[in-house]
Formats: structure tokens, sequence, C-alpha cells
């Protein structure tokens, strides 16, 4: 268990872990696909930290960087993430949040405003929205890709297919051409 001054990540609600889902192995390490996902979900979890405690995002990322990536917490080894994926992640969604909202909102229904929506469910999309944005070099699919897995660590119900559906929206709108290319093999960063 944490220490009270640190939160932990939302309990997880499906069978499969997280840590699957960021690729994780025996040894705590991965692949660079792993790390990447890692990363991923890593950002997830400072995002979710940052709005949970109304926490500083450089204070919030450093902590989970020292104390969580490549360590063994409650028995279980974290894959090391990679760093400056976690940190563009944490930094960019935290200072575009307003961007990212405004393009969030207009994504979601109209009946499901974005701040009544769950905490870790804004802090996927949230995550997902700003590597749709500023991360031309990977293509959209594996983004999506990404988040979706996150979403199916932690969600069983219908919230994996709503941050699909919300994340799909948004690459269509601003990687419209992308997405009509199929995804390249071999000397894409996320092979």
């Amino acid at each position: 268990m944490p220490p009270p001054h640190k939160v932990a990540p939302p309990p997880q609600k499906a069978a499969s872990s997280p840590h699957k889902a960021a690729g994780r192995n025996r040894r705590g390490r991965g692949s660079a696909k792993a790390r990447r996902n890692a990363a991923r979900l890593a950002a997830v979890q400072v995002l979710y930290q940052i709005e949970l405690l109304g926490a500083e995002p450089e204070a919030a990322l450093t902590e989970f960087l020292q104390h969580r990536l490549g360590h063994e917490v409650d028995g279980v080894s974290y894959v090391a993430a990679d760093p400056p994926l976690l940190s563009a992640i944490v930094r960019g969604a935290s200072v575009r949040r307003a961007d990212i909202d405004g393009i969030l909102s207009a994504a979601l229904d109209p009946r499901m405003p974005l701040d009544r929506i769950e905490l870790l469910m804004r802090a996927i999309l949230r995550a997902g929205a700003f590597e749709l944005l500023a991360h031309a070099e990977i293509h959209p699919r594996i983004i999506l890709s990404g988040y979706v897995e996150i979403a199916h660590a932690f969600y069983q119900g219908r919230e994996p297919g709503v941050i699909n559906g919300v994340l799909d929206h948004i690459a269509h709108r601003l990687r419209a051409e992308e997405l009509s290319r199929p995804e390249p093999r071999g000397d894409d960063p996320e092979d």
C-alpha cells in the first residue's frame, strides 16, 4: 500500500492486469514497444493522480519516475517505461489541457459532458487525445490501440468502447489522411 501522501492508481476492474497492458515480463524489463506502452499506462496514472489530488504535474511526474517506474511496488515489478514519452504525455496533456478538453468535448455526446466522466476515463482520454494531437510520428491506429488496451485493463463494461469511439472520432478529425493508409511495417516507431 502506498504511503498516505501518494495515491495509487484506481483498482483494476477487469480480469487482465494493467501491467500486462504495459507488456510487463518477469524481470520488469520489456521491449521498446512494451516500454512505450508502459509509459502510456504510467502517464494515465500520473494524470489521474494530478486530477484526484490537485497535484502539480511536475511533482506528480517526478514522484512517479523516482518511486514507481522500474521498481517493485507491492510485489509487482513495473516495466521500465520510456521516460521521455511518459514525460512528454504528462507535460503536454497538462500544458495543453484546455485545448485537449475542447477537442474531447467536441467528440463527446452532449449528454455526456467531460466533467461528468469518471476521473480514470478522463485521464485515458486526455493522454490519448494529446498523443493524437502531438505525436504525428506515430500512426494514429497504434495510439488508439494502446489506449483501448489500457482501458481494457481497468474496465470490463462499455468504457473501452466509449474510449475507442471518442479517440477514433478525434483521430478522424485530426489525422484522417493517415487513417486512410495502412499502418507502416518495419520502420514504424512502435515496432
